[in-house]
């Protein structure tokens, strides 16, 4: 596809995100056959860090590359195309605050009481913890009982543990969990209006303007309606079990829960690729596989405080982008739209830039 482009050009990046774009670099080369010079100098770039033939094996993997890897076995030090190493994923700082609450019933002078057991009926106990990212942000959590959240840009989570549910109020942005296993304490994730109840797996949840968009990478969950109106104490009741009939989403599954009660919501397959392209941002990056350039910008608009807007020209609808890019790389964007799209920009103030087609 003539029109398709990729991101993989930055500027002013660490180690570990140059040894990233330059494994991008040879994939790409390797899809075209390298000569003899190129392969020399492949062999060489292996050679220099172990960590190179790494990230290599994973973006290969992450393509559907592999096979071509596996004609270049002879070139690889102390490696094999068919095992691969998980790159530790970046994230940012965590910031959270840590809040307490227990209401004790009347006439009880005292009670012995864990977050994590069973309380006595006269009380109530509540462990509350608020996490935020702002624009740009991406922080992991691992909670009391060992489930890992990964919070996305722009993200706020409040997270509530009683002595029979875990609750995690997703209130703004998207989330990826690795639910720890309790059979007695279900983990729900409330999002927009919907109640996504797992035991011990692992999701995506993004709440948008009227869709929550589900998408279970390990297990099963479960997912049921709540009203709009219901009380926090009804929510915690429903959070103990969802009912067996409740819709089942299960791995390599995904589905948009309607916010609006004017679509059918549609449990359907995902390619792992899809997946792998739409959890990238786990990693920093943001991975497009031909979509329109205008949903390109949007989702890269996601993650910073620059807005992007294109100009009325009947040629920017036609451009497909696919590729990688780093999140919050604006000036590495530009220069690749400069360069490889024959598109120029204008800058309004400080936060807005305007596209155009410079031919």
């Amino acid at each position: 596809m003539s029109n398709i482009h990729h991101l993989h050009k930055y500027n002013n990046i660490h180690d570990e995100e140059k040894r990233l774009d330059d494994a991008s670099d040879w994939i790409a080369k390797i899809d075209r056959n390298l000569t003899e010079a190129e392969k020399a100098a492949l062999q060489t770039w292996l050679l220099l860090n172990t960590k190179n033939t790494e990230v290599l094996l994973e973006v290969a993997h992450l393509w559907d590359k592999m096979d071509d890897l596996g004609r270049l076995s002879d070139l690889f030090p102390q490696a094999s195309p068919s095992t691969t190493k998980k790159r530790p994923a970046w994230l940012g700082a965590i910031a959270a605050s840590v809040i307490f609450i227990i209401s004790i019933g009347f006439y009880q002078n005292s009670v012995n009481f864990s977050p994590f057991g069973h309380a006595e009926q006269a009380t109530v106990i509540v462990m509350q913890m608020n996490y935020q990212t702002g624009i740009g942000e991406s922080n992991t959590i691992h909670l009391p009982d060992n489930s890992e959240v990964i919070l996305n840009t722009n993200s706020f989570v409040q997270v509530r543990y009683t002595s029979s549910a875990r609750i995690i109020d997703l209130q703004r942005g998207e989330i990826h969990i690795k639910v720890a296993h309790d059979k007695s304490r279900p983990l729900s994730v409330i999002a927009g209006g919907k109640v996504i109840q797992a035991v011990g797996t692992a999701f995506n949840v993004e709440v948008r303007n009227d869709i929550v968009e589900l998408i279970v990478t390990d297990g099963k969950v479960l997912v049921a309606a709540k009203n709009k109106a219901v009380a926090i104490a009804d929510i915690d009741e429903m959070a103990k079990r969802l009912p067996s009939n409740s819709l089942a989403i299960s791995k390599g599954e995904k589905i948009n829960l309607d916010l609006t009660g004017k679509i059918i919501e549609k449990v359907v397959k995902v390619d792992p690729l899809e997946v792998a392209a739409r959890l990238s941002w786990r990693q920093g990056n943001l991975i497009f596989r031909g979509e329109s350039l205008a949903e390109a910008m949007a989702e890269i608009g996601r993650y910073t405080d620059i807005t992007f807007e294109l100009s009325d020209d009947e040629q920017l609808k036609h451009v497909q982008v696919a590729g990688m890019f780093k999140t919050g790389d604006v000036t590495g964007l530009l220069e690749v739209l400069s360069n490889n799209f024959n598109i120029s920009y204008k800058r309004i103030g400080n936060d807005k830039i305007i596209l155009h087609y410079a031919g």
